[in-house]
């Protein structure tokens, strides 16, 4: 079982190289006989910055198969968190040592991204490194947004049929490539890795080793490329600096920070008994805490449950504290739940645990419900067909978006909506109930706002909770689509011929 430490809201593996290398066999063994692509993130203060502000992002960093870290500043934060991970495991490290078990059992890699030749000159020195090294492909497109990128690239890879993609178009935009991309590529590991060519071919030079194992190299990387790097230091390191100050306060303020297991009392308290079941689902209580000491147990029970039902339900009615290990534990059970196709749902979340998950960024990452038959209905309702289009008394058809409105769901959409477009319709998309907006999702807007407006009829986007706006307005689609507050909005204000006007954003 995979062991997590959340950091602001990015859950980080606690493993070694060897044990990442490890991880990555297993991933290339099922993504063969699967087509599954697993997605690696080697994360560092940066990514973590990026995430508070990118809701896309953040989902994609807490779904990952693996996040290491990249980056001293995680190291450092774990140790002050009381899960102190063994060290970092970064890019520029992991390509070579990858690339040296690549040769070793035949696994092929295909290099994607960077400047024009340094991709080739990077393949060329690590098979000149590791005889027998297989590149399957190497590729370095022009210059474009994850929305505009040509799909000629997609194809490429698909048609070389790598073992391993190494993408290097810089964060965030090669996480939400490879997300958006992910069902189709039918590739067993996709990394995004940044500069890590560039490091390579030595375009651009690592710091001195010492510097490296003191977590100086950030220093080393300002004198090099001052111009480039003060200003997004000065940056992650004041809001990674504050919003970190506020996990640890509220880690201690449960008294959380050590991970040593402390001895308990003559008589312990008992966790509350589980409700009376009345669903089909496995249930388990949680009790007053959950951290470091008493995590093991938790674990062994839960994924027993897991053996048995794709879908599990804990109980938090008496849970009053989570320290940062036993949310990443969470987030791991929540992840492998959803790769057997179920989920993993909290039941009756008290207000210190509300308040943690929200400072975190997790309120949204996990099912919540007060009862469990909110949680019954909800799995019928998921497990029901596509909701059938709702017709308004306005004139518009009304189409729902999915929860997740990624690659996954997005066909379906822009199936809907193009087939009531074409028939002179005038739609709106209603977003509330959607809690993730992947780049799939939006650039099916994208083509379904282009056809609404060859059709000479109408696009409306309406009901966005903010993350989702958020989500839209850092690609600057607010400024394109139509959108609204609510369906009532969307369907009574008039229809402007020549433009469109977003509204409501």
């Amino acid at each position: 079982m995979r062991k997590l430490l959340v950091i602001l809201g990015v859950p980080i593996d606690n493993l070694t190289m060897a044990e990442a290398l490890d991880r990555c066999d297993e991933f290339i063994a099922v993504g063969r006989s699967t087509g599954r692509l697993h997605q690696i993130a080697t994360v560092n203060a940066d990514f973590v910055v990026n995430a508070l502000h990118d809701p896309e992002l953040r989902r994609i960093l807490q779904e990952a198969d693996m996040a290491t870290a990249d980056g001293m500043p995680l190291v450092w934060a774990s140790r002050l968190l009381g899960g102190p991970l063994p060290g970092r495991v970064t890019g520029a490290d992991m390509v070579p040592a990858l690339a040296e078990r690549a040769a070793q059992r035949g696994y092929s890699i295909f290099f994607l991204g960077a400047r024009e030749g340094v991709a080739a000159k990077a393949a060329a020195i690590l098979q000149e490194r590791y005889p027998g090294l297989r590149v399957a492909g190497v590729l370095s497109p022009p210059p474009s947004s994850v929305l505009e990128m040509d799909r000629s690239v997609v194809e490429a890879v698909k048609a070389a049929q790598p073992d391993i993609l190494l993408v290097a178009f810089g964060n965030p935009k090669q996480e939400k490539w490879i997300r958006m991309y992910a069902h189709e590529l039918r590739v067993p590991i996709a990394i995004g890795v940044g500069g890590t060519f560039d490091m390579i071919v030595g375009v651009t030079k690592r710091a001195p080793l010492w510097m490296q194992r003191s977590g100086l190299e950030w220093v080393y990387r300002l004198i090099q490329e001052p111009r480039r790097l003060w200003k997004r230091y000065v940056h992650d390191f004041v809001y990674f600096g504050y919003f970190f100050a506020r996990q640890w306060w509220a880690m201690q303020r449960g008294r959380a920070l050590s991970m040593v297991p402390v001895a308990l009392p003559s008589a312990p308290e008992q966790p509350p008994a589980p409700p009376t079941p009345t669903v089909p689902w496995p249930v388990l209580a949680v009790g007053v805490r959950l951290e470091a000491g008493n995590l093991e147990p938790f674990n062994q029970a839960a994924y027993q449950l897991l053996e048995t039902s794709p879908y599990l339900i804990l109980d938090l009615s008496a849970t009053q504290f989570l320290d940062s290990s036993a949310l990443g534990a969470l987030v791991a059970l929540a992840k492998r739940a959803r790769t057997q196709g179920g989920d993993l749902f909290f039941l009756n979340v008290q207000e210190p645990i509300l308040r943690i998950l929200d400072l975190l960024h997790l309120n949204r990452f996990f099912e919540q419900f007060p009862d469990l038959p909110s949680v019954a209905a909800w799995i019928i309702q998921q497990q029901q067909p596509v909701p059938t289009v709702l017709a308004s008394d306005h004139g518009w058809t009304i189409i729902p978006a999915p929860r997740l409105f990624d690659a996954t769901t997005a066909p379906t959409v822009l199936e809907q909506v193009s087939a009531a477009l074409n028939k002179a319709a005038r739609v709106v998309i209603d977003c509330s109930g959607t809690t993730f907006m992947a780049s799939a999702g939006m650039a099916t807007l994208v083509k379904l706002d282009r056809l609404a407006r060859e059709q000479g009829s109408a696009l409306r986007i309406a009901g966005c909770s903010p993350d989702v706006l958020r989500t839209l307005q850092l690609v600057k689609l607010d400024l394109v689509l139509a959108i609204f507050p609510d369906v009532r909005a969307a369907t009574t204000a008039p229809v402007v011929t020549s433009h469109v006007a977003a509204e409501g954003a």
